[in-house]
């Protein structure tokens, strides 16, 4: 709720503190005091235009606070905080500040929590707390999403049951249809990549090439280029240890041999040369063992002749090809080939998969119409209700022939709030057409239009303050009592606050506010050289009698004005205390 609002220079408000609090504020005062100036204040807050014809004259700027009381977790508290605004610790949640100063020039600046803030981010705060409902001002349910929000409010849990379960269908439905648009939108490109992966997965499968298999070649290839260098070197080696052509000094394993036996002859008169012996015996089985593996070695070398180094470089360019195509390396085309046969199994499962999903909208859209339809049959039934309701409290609220519709009619698609679109339309008196509201009705009548709706949706669908100007404009008697009573009803789920002319609505309030006109004469004694300014009070006990009094007749110390007034806050306290308040 707003706890206090602070006025500086605006219009012939010079500095004036409205202290609020919950329930019922009336401003009252005499014609041209300035009481629509507080209506002009609570505007700014919401974003309204600045205007410098607003500044008080002599001023150099006109300025408007506001401190709000809200809980953790508000709506407006959070957006606050989201554009930079500090909060305090109040009594009983966090005490928010809003300010608007307009210059003489028509320069606008904003402040949230202390700290400037685009009138943007205020306005958006402003209507997360407060509703102006007066002639120049835009009605609250204008959209016909916030007359969609407020009539599910109303219907209660029939209405909050059918659309949930709608929610969850419709949020299946359309998950599933934008992935089938998806897969289908795409699958010209999935047919070609599949295509081109099962061409090369045929490409490489009919080479099967092996791990490792383009490095093993390359070494064999170089062997065989060098084939006869080769032979050549392992023959002459082989034949320097074990062969004929060294009959006549020797070969290398005859010489150790030799050296082996004139060792062994003495080896038993020294351990030294025993083991040195020992060493030469080795050398000679492992020199037998290479000569062996060489004549091996070339022997292998006359089988491998030009046929198998031909053969061999065909395979190469065979994996050569393949490297180019598709990676660096054999054991990586072999990677990208597994890789690219799972990819190739997902998109030849999506025709599947189109096919299940196909079926599934299908589906989901058969259930999303049966639920639409419940959903179509709650809400006009909640529809009905809220008319004849809203009727009913017009019919008290002088506008006996006025008629509230409330039209729940099909929608051109299904959308994520059902398949309905909601209007509500006023019919200002027999005969009339129905019109939306706001545009079937007059300022004052508008006012009155939008209490009966608020007191009708308090109890759903409530905003923390209310702000009625001109919602007693051309009525008396009877029908502003009942004005008074409904606001009072209002002000029991939310705080109201009220400009009025009329007593009898002023009787039901919880506070008076009272502005007060100060005329004062120039130095040459004429009114043009000087001044008018307005102060604000808070009246109570008999100071709210003589006010009320004045707005009866005038006279402000009439004793009938005063017994009269008297009555009225008497009336008003009994209604107050009454099971129907």
């Amino acid at each position: 709720m707003i706890e206090e609002i602070r006025i500086r220079d605006l219009g012939v408000i010079s500095e004036a503190r409205l202290p609020l609090g919950p329930g019922f504020s009336v401003v009252t005062g005499e014609t041209g005091a300035g009481k629509t100036m507080v209506v002009t204040a609570v505007g700014l807050l919401l974003g309204s235009r600045a205007d410098a014809g607003a500044v008080r004259v002599g001023a150099k700027a006109a300025s408007v606070e506001a401190t709000a009381l809200l809980p953790e977790g508000h709506a407006a508290l959070e957006r606050a905080e989201e554009a930079g605004a500090e909060t305090d610790d109040g009594d009983a949640g966090r005490e928010l500040l809003l300010a608007r100063s307009v210059s003489m020039e028509g320069r606008s600046r904003a402040y949230l929590g202390g700290r400037s803030a685009p009138v943007g981010a205020l306005a958006e705060v402003g209507e997360r707390l407060l509703v102006i409902h007066g002639q120049t001002d835009q009605i609250r349910l204008k959209s016909s999403a916030a007359q969609r929000e407020a009539l599910d409010k109303f219907g209660g849990e029939t209405v909050a049951a059918a659309l949930e379960e709608y929610r969850e269908c419709y949020s299946q439905y359309r998950a599933a249809e934008r992935e089938l648009a998806e897969l289908t939108a795409a699958e010209r490109e999935r047919l070609r990549e599949a295509e081109s992966l099962r061409s090369a997965l045929e490409e490489i499968d009919a080479v099967e090439p092996e791990e490792g298999e383009d490095e093993r070649l390359k070494a064999e290839s170089v062997k065989l280029a060098h084939v006869e260098q080769l032979r050549i070197a392992a023959g002459t080696a082989q034949a320097a240890l074990s062969g004929d052509d060294y009959a006549e000094t020797g070969d290398a394993l005859q010489l150790l041999s030799g050296a082996h036996r004139s060792l062994e002859q003495v080896s038993q008169h020294d351990d030294a040369l025993a083991a040195l012996a020992s060493r030469v015996a080795e050398a000679t089985v492992i020199l037998e063992d290479i000569s062996t593996e060489l004549a091996h070695y070339a022997a292998g070398l006359e089988t491998e002749g030009p046929e198998h180094l031909a053969a061999l470089e065909e395979r190469r360019a065979e994996l050569a090809k393949l490297v180019r195509k598709y990676a660096p390396s054999i054991d990586e085309v072999l990677s990208w080939a597994e890789e690219s046969r799972r990819r190739l199994d997902e998109l030849q499962g999506d025709s599947e998969r189109i096919e299940g999903l196909q079926t599934t909208v299908a589906a989901r859209q058969d259930e999303l119409t049966t639920l639409a339809g419940r959903l179509h049959d709650a809400r006009s039934t909640a529809a009905v209700e809220l008319a004849e309701r809203v009727s009913a409290e017009l019919a008290a609220l002088a506008m006996p022939d006025a008629r509230l519709q409330v039209n729940v009619e099909q929608a051109p698609e299904p959308g994520p709030h059902g398949a309905d679109q909601i209007s509500i339309l006023l019919q200002p008196h027999a005969g009339a057409p129905a019109r939306p509201v706001g545009k079937g009705a007059s300022g004052g009548e508008l006012s009155r239009v939008m209490l009966a709706i608020e007191v009708v949706l308090a109890e759903v669908d409530p905003v923390p303050t209310f702000v009625f100007d001109e919602v007693d404009a051309g009525v008396g008697g009877r029908a502003a009592v009942e004005i008074g009573r409904r606001l009072a009803m209002l002000a029991r789920h939310v705080q109201v606050l009220v400009v009025t002319h009329l007593p009898q609505v002023a009787a039901f309030a919880d506070r008076h506010v009272r502005v007060i006109k100060n005329s004062v004469r120039g130095a040459d004694g004429g009114l043009d050289s000087g001044f008018t300014s307005s102060d604000v009070e808070v009246l109570d006990g008999d100071a709210r009698v003589v006010e009320l009094a004045r707005m009866l007749a005038g006279q402000e110390e009439s004793e009938s004005a005063r017994a009269h007034a008297q009555e009225l806050l008497d009336d008003a306290r009994r209604f107050a205390a009454s099971p129907m308040a």
